[in-house]
C-alpha cells in the first residue's frame, strides 16, 4: 500500500487545469489577431522607490541570451521562451508542473518614468529590470504683487 498526500483541492485543481487546456484560456494571447503569444507568464514584484520601479521577475532556467526586454509607448514588455528539456524513452515523469515555452508580461508604465534611462540584469533565475524616474521640476514660489 503507498502513502499519499492529502490534497483536499487537488480534484478540482486538476479540474481547473484540465479545462483551461481545453479552453486554452491558460495561454496568454493577443484579442486583436487571435494569436498565441505566450505559454505562460512569470511571477512579478514591482518595488517603487523615491528615483526609480525596480521589477524582478522570477525566470528560474531561462538563459538571459532567451529574454527580450522591449520599451514602446510607455509599455514595458519582457518577452522569451523556456526551453524544453530533452527526455529519456525509459524516463516515466508522475507529474510534470513546470512549464516550458514563450513567456511574456507587459506592464504599462507611469509618466515619470523616463524610457531612457533602463537597465536590466539576470542573476540565478532572477531577471531585475530598474526604471529611473524623470527629475521632477521643483516647485518654486510665486511672488504675489500688490
Amino acid at each position: 500500500m503507498a502513502l499519499m498526500r492529502y490534497e483536499p483541492f487537488n480534484l478540482l485543481n486538476q479540474l481547473q487545469r484540465e479545462m483551461n487546456r481545453l479552453l486554452d484560456t491558460g495561454r496568454l494571447g493577443d484579442e486583436e489577431s487571435g494569436n498565441i503569444l505566450a505559454d505562460w507568464a512569470p511571477a512579478v514584484d514591482i518595488k517603487e522607490e523615491p528615483n526609480q520601479f525596480i521589477i524582478h521577475a522570477d525566470l528560474p532556467g531561462v538563459e538571459s541570451k532567451d529574454i527580450e526586454i522591449t520599451l514602446e509607448n510607455g509599455v514595458l514588455t519582457l518577452k522569451g521562451q523556456r526551453s524544453a528539456e530533452k527526455k529519456e524513452e525509459t524516463e516515466q515523469y508522475r507529474r510534470v508542473e513546470r512549464v516550458r515555452g514563450t513567456f511574456l508580461r507587459r506592464f504599462s508604465l507611469p509618466d515619470v518614468a523616463d524610457a531612457d534611462k533602463v537597465s536590466a540584469k539576470c542573476k540565478d533565475g532572477v531577471l531585475e529590470v530598474i526604471v529611473l524616474k524623470r527629475e521632477a521640476a521643483q516647485p518654486r514660489r510665486i511672488a504675489i504683487e500688490s
